[in-house]
């Protein structure tokens, strides 16, 4: 089930025909509507990206992303998780492997349009949802990570506070509040076991070694340890892993250099990788390539 709607964008094709902005309404396997924008420039090579948690498909870097590769003509989709942004459904902690569904139904109902998924690209949370579903279902063969966690233990009291567990045991929940005080969600003992019940680190072993995986992280990431970056290296057998220096978690004042790595390493033939930044299946040695700032 879907719901289109059509927007002229303002970048035209060489061909002088314009590429298309298109809202596209996808229903997930429980039964909520997944709101999100199609960039189609012609082509039926798509390439789907993902927002992390508590954003939206319209918060950066996920727009940047878009529009880089919509200038080389990839079409691309960025959308919203159910209880996020414009989609139905309601918030919830958690949910990595709920989001991995949500995916799973947005990537059914493009190849119903006959479209190629080529890359799914994840952001913090989504960097999580998307090494998941590649490693479940198998059928896509280039995952970008973008300020993924590697450890999702951590983090948490970041975001509840100290004796989490404890608290949450007594109250049966915590309420979570934004800096003015204003309440923003609610976490169950239920939510916060399914995060720390998600195996992340059977996931990364499953993943097919045909699988080429880009792993992207701002050395000034303050949500998410730059450190935890290199520990993604250790059990995906084909990963690749960029630092950026001076970037932050959604790479604030680095959004061209993010999105252009993204879409070289795309671009990147398996048997043409570049220097700095490649990986060898064979000895398994991993290196990262770090990407200074230009003055």
């Amino acid at each position: 089930m879907s719901e289109t709607r059509w927007n002229r964008s303002s970048n035209e094709r060489s061909d002088n025909s314009e590429i298309q902005h298109r809202r596209v309404v996808i229903e997930n396997s429980h039964g909520e509507k997944l709101v999100g924008v199609l960039h189609d420039t012609g082509s039926t090579e798509t390439v789907v990206i993902c927002h992390g948690f508590r954003s939206s498909k319209d918060r950066i870097p996920m727009p940047t992303i878009a529009n880089v590769f919509e200038k080389a003509m990839i079409s691309s989709f960025r959308f919203d998780f159910a209880g996020n942004g414009e989609s139905q459904g309601s918030f919830e902690y958690g949910n990595y492997r709920r989001e991995a569904e949500d995916l799973l139904s947005v990537l059914q109902h493009l190849r119903g349009e006959n479209r190629d998924i080529s890359a799914i690209i994840g952001h913090s949370k989504g960097g999580s949802v998307v090494l998941l579903y590649a490693a479940k279902y198998k059928d896509v063969h280039t995952v970008v990570n973008i300020s993924g966690r590697f450890f999702l233990e951590r983090g948490i009291e970041m975001r509840l506070g100290k004796d989490y567990l404890k608290r949450i045991k007594e109250n049966g929940f915590i309420g979570v509040s934004n800096r003015k005080g204003k309440f923003e969600y609610r976490v169950t003992e239920e939510n916060l076991m399914d995060r720390l019940t998600t195996n992340t680190h059977e996931a990364r072993l499953s993943i097919h070694e045909n699988c080429r995986v880009l792993t992207v992280h701002g050395t000034h990431d303050r949500i998410v340890h730059v450190t935890e970056a290199s520990e993604f290296a250790k059990y995906i057998k084909n990963h690749k892993l960029c630092l950026i220096e001076g970037a932050d978690h959604e790479f604030t004042s680095h959004q061209h250099q993010l999105a252009s790595t993204v879409l070289s390493f795309f671009k990147m033939d398996l048997k043409k990788d570049e220097g700095g930044i490649s990986t060898s299946n064979r000895d398994h040695i991993r290196s990262a390539l770090t990407i200074k700032p230009r003055i």
